[in-house]
């Protein structure tokens, strides 16, 4: 949705062909600044792709333990259909923004679910997880960049990516083993109160053959269904959770400023893209660095994010300058700051999620690895804000 952010916000200007020539003169002079802006900034899409997912980050952590992951996985998916139909199939930018929300509804309720699920396997899903969330990022960007460049219309290309819903429902029911004690239909406190006699008997067999840190982790799901996690707890863990969420936010800030509120900026005339494909190629790059940094975590890892937090900020002030100044000489470069960009991105948050889910008690994992999903969604959201102002700045000029 947002490689397809500058498409959503110029589909009018192909399809209403009764427009006056007033109207038309209107857009044209709002492009006269130098930046060829459109009329609005791609910010709005990324204010309704992130806005639903930011609020249920942030509430649904107290309450959602109570839906079954079966269910959840089931709405994810409904509402990722009903976006790519609503977008593709809309005649007017604001049926196409409902389609951006209903997508964020099934990113950000599928994003904490998700992490929260990671707490009922062995902690080395979580660089599955790091590698699949950079995977489907490069595969969005990458797929939807390739099929326009191949000259599809982005409503049959759209149209097409209704087999990632169906992929999702398949591999969920289809391909993941759930274990005995993961709530998939139903989920009530007596059954997550204890798990039987055999599964303790299977996790402390497990356990004498793993190193000292491969034990902590197959035992975990055992100690983490020692009874609810009471409202007091709950803010206990939200409080400890703040050193986490803290830099990852700032992190996603400063690289959802450089993609929402920069990059439709960086257009380079004398470039063979024109400027609708060089945006969409800046954010395919963005996600091949995601994917690349997301994917390390079995080689290396870094326990000071907030390392990353300062380096992304440094990258989003260069390029803020870069548009003001406009110094950069060719599109290639900004090719290669952005694929450092989404290295940065990518590394902070695979990073951030291990620690909080090596360093959290067992028994307020599922809870934890929910919530801290907020820190990224709040970041974004606040670069979508400041992208308005800074976008209505330039083309000012």
């Amino acid at each position: 949705m947002l490689s397809a952010a500058h498409d959503i916000l110029t589909k009018q200007d192909s399809k209403n062909s009764t427009a006056s020539a007033s109207d038309k003169l209107a857009v044209d002079s709002s492009n006269s600044s130098g930046y060829d802006c459109s009329p609005v900034t791609t910010g709005a899409v990324l204010l309704a792709d992130i806005l639903p997912t930011l609020i249920i980050k942030l509430f649904a952590p107290f309450v959602i333990h109570k839906v079954p992951y079966g269910f959840r996985v089931l709405f994810c998916v409904a509402m990722a259909a009903m976006s790519f139909l609503l977008v593709s199939l809309s005649s007017a930018v604001w049926i196409s923004i409902v389609g951006v929300i209903f997508a964020s509804i099934s990113s950000g309720l599928g994003e904490l679910s998700f992490l929260s699920l990671s707490v009922f396997f062995d902690r080395k899903v979580l660089e599955g997880w790091g590698s699949g969330t950079g995977g489907a990022g490069v595969a969005g960007a990458f797929l939807y960049s390739g099929l326009i460049q191949a000259g599809l219309s982005p409503r049959i290309t759209l149209l097409i990516m209704l087999v990632v819903p169906l992929a999702m429902l398949v591999s969920y029911f289809g391909l993941l083993s759930p274990v005995p004690s993961l709530p998939q239909w139903r989920r009530s406190e007596a059954e997550n109160a204890a798990v039987d006699s055999e599964e303790r008997e299977w996790l402390m067999d497990e356990s004498e053959d793993e190193e000292e840190e491969e034990e902590e982790e197959t035992t975990a799901p055992e100690d983490r269904t020692m009874g609810p996690v009471t409202p007091r707890e709950k803010l206990y863990v939200v409080k400890g959770l703040v050193r986490f969420v803290a830099p990852l936010g700032l992190v996603y800030f400063a690289e959802y400023f450089i993609n929402q509120g920069l990059m439709e900026l960086l257009f380079f005339h004398n470039f063979f893209l024109s400027h609708a494909a060089q945006y969409r190629w800046y954010q395919t790059i963005y996600q091949f660095g995601v994917l690349v940094s997301r994917s390390s975590l079995c080689c290396i890892k870094f326990r000071r994010v907030w390392i990353f937090s300062l380096l992304q900020v440094v990258n989003a002030v260069f390029l803020l300058f870069a548009v003001r100044f406009q110094f950069l000489p060719s599109a290639w470069i900004v090719f290669a700051i952005i694929l450092y960009e989404g290295l940065l991105g990518g590394a902070a948050y695979v990073n951030t999620f291990y620690f909080i889910s090596k360093e959290t008690e067992s028994r307020y994992r599922e809870f934890a690895m929910a919530t801290a999903s907020v820190g990224d969604s709040l970041g974004i959201a606040v670069a979508g804000l400041v992208a308005f102002p800074v976008h209505k700045y330039f083309c000012s000029l």
